[in-house]
């Protein structure tokens, strides 16, 4: 297979996230970096195209030439798909250009700054016939994919519970609001109307949905926003999904001392499960009247259950893995439609996720600012088909 081409808006010298998405991508061999916009700054942007070795001419002042002159060279040695990295006030336009002139997209989470322009987003999707999927990377862990199996086979019965939490402490300190990271999370200009769950409980939802393969259906939610921030550091959100099961999502960024404790229990009229991202590898699944199960990453009865694993038992995966899932999957979708051919199942968030969680994420904010007990999630039946469609 001639590796699939990407680009890359976002990402400079600074950030965090670009190194993640690169070395994610290059894991398996499929692609290769070819161009990139990586920073506002084209100084800054050459910079980075020097670390990378990419060639001289392939390094662009901004996104917009980078899709314009791109969009001119031979087919066989343009870039095929665009990654974007950037703060999220950027997402929608950048995806938006990137469809119009014909290129894939993968973004990083949320899709968009509003559910308008998510919304959008979906029809410019269906217009283009391109491929867009978005980064939400904790569906890409191996014993994910087995919990999401475990509860399609039935195994949990009934869902009654759903318990999720996602808890960091890196805000802790006031003084973080300085840093670069923080800087722009905290601004409503570029990360909308909510710092802790756009960008952290967004990925709970997603998790919750993902496993339990239902939707949230109705909330309620009270947020906080610490040391004068003017956007929310810390949630609780207590959840209604479609299928009848009550849930809660606790999501917080001031939580001293936790690193990244992302964490779910699914609890069934039959068996209930535990997952967390701190113990990636193992799966715990209880019964009433049988002993504790922990299930591990490839052994055979994971491998049964659908996880996709790299490495032999014992040896441990993680984000970087996780990631690089979601770039494989992504990477075999191009490869079919080089070939004119339909893209294979996956369980690929794409611009359905996009959808659900920008809605979840305007749905928690004004929940919390209301006296209202319960409100529901728009209905984007209409929008997740059009978006879906090829």
């Amino acid at each position: 297979m001639h590796k699939i081409r990407m680009g890359m808006v976002g990402g400079g010298p600074d950030a965090f996230i670009g190194a993640v998405h690169r070395m994610a991508a290059n894991l398996d061999g499929k692609i290769e970096l070819v161009c990139g916009a990586f920073s506002r700054s084209a100084d800054k942007s050459r910079q980075m195209s020097r670390q990378l070795a990419l060639a001289p001419g392939r390094c662009y002042a901004d996104y917009k030439q980078m899709f314009e002159q791109e969009s001119w060279l031979p087919a066989d040695q343009r870039m095929e798909f665009v990654s974007i990295v950037t703060p999220n006030h950027l997402h929608f336009e950048v995806a938006k250009l990137a469809l119009e002139a014909g290129f894939h997209v993968l973004c990083d989470k949320p899709a968009t700054l509003t559910l308008d322009e998510a919304r959008q987003l979906a029809e410019i999707r269906q217009q283009s016939g391109c491929l867009y999927a978005l980064t939400h990377t904790y569906t890409g862990y191996p014993m994910v994919v087995a919990a999401r199996e475990l509860v399609a086979r039935g195994e949990l019965g009934r869902i009654r519970k759903v318990v999720v939490e996602y808890h960091q402490g890196w805000l802790a300190d006031t003084n973080a609001s300085l840093g670069k990271q923080a800087a722009w999370r905290l601004d409503p200009a570029q990360a909308g109307v909510s710092c802790c769950m756009a960008d952290i409980g967004v990925h709970a939802a997603n998790l919750a949905e993902f496993i339990c393969n239902d939707e949230i259906e109705q909330l309620s939610a009270d947020l906080g926003a610490s040391a004068g921030r003017v956007l929310d550091d810390d949630g609780v959100v207590m959840l209604r999904f479609a299928g009848g099961a009550r849930g809660l999502l606790s999501a917080s960024q001031i939580a001293v001392g936790e690193e990244n404790d992302l964490r779910i229990r699914v609890y069934g009229e039959k068996a209930s499960l535990d997952w967390s991202q701190q113990e990636p590898n193992s799966l715990r699944l209880m019964h009433a009247n049988k002993p504790l199960e922990i299930l591990r990453t490839a052994t055979p009865q994971a491998a049964a259950l659908g996880g996709i694993t790299r490495t032999p038992p014992g040896h441990p995966e993680g984000y970087l893995e996780a990631f690089a899932n979601l770039y494989r999957q992504f990477a075999e979708q191009v490869e079919a439609r080089r070939k004119q051919g339909l893209p294979g199942k996956n369980t690929l968030p794409g611009i359905r996720e996009a959808l659900r969680g920008m809605a979840f994420i305007e749905t928690v904010v004004a929940a919390s600012a209301s006296q209202q007990k319960w409100h529901p999630l728009p209905d984007l039946t209409q929008e997740s088909n059009r978006g879906e469609s090829a």
